[in-house]
């Protein structure tokens, strides 16, 4: 481990409720996506691949909720809504490019490690249900 380890006030309580709705995979994605520009529904969940209906339609709720992104309903047949990050959207973008920046960086390392636990363990290494 790093000496130089950076210290933290660590407090749950006050971060843990905003990180349940910045902080899962959906959330990151589909703001990285609205960082570039406004898009609809079936844009968003073709970009997304795997994402269901369900998933990004609640997705997309839970976040107009936490104001980071806005909903427009068009004027178009049959009508369309398009999503827009807002400026408090937009402020996540920093962070979640050096998310995904680490992602990409380390993806092959986190697979490795993982293969290597897997095989030290019996049954495959998930008895803990992860």
């Amino acid at each position: 481990m790093a000496t130089d380890v950076l210290e933290l006030p660590l407090d749950v309580a006050a971060t843990r409720p905003i990180l349940d709705h910045i902080a899962n995979k959906w959330t990151v994605l589909i703001l990285s996506v609205l960082c570039t520009q406004p898009a609809r529904f079936n844009d968003l969940k073709r970009r997304l691949d795997g994402i269901t209906h369900k998933a990004l339609s609640e997705a997309l709720k839970r976040l107009e909720r936490n104001g980071l992104i806005s909903r427009k309903v068009l004027p178009t047949q049959p009508i369309g809504v398009e999503y827009t990050i807002t400026d408090l959207g937009c402020s996540l973008r920093e962070p979640f490019a050096a998310l995904y920046n680490w992602a990409l960086a380390n993806g092959t390392a986190l697979e490795n490690a993982q293969c290597a636990y897997d095989a030290s363990k019996p049954g495959g290494g998930l008895e803990d249900g992860n």
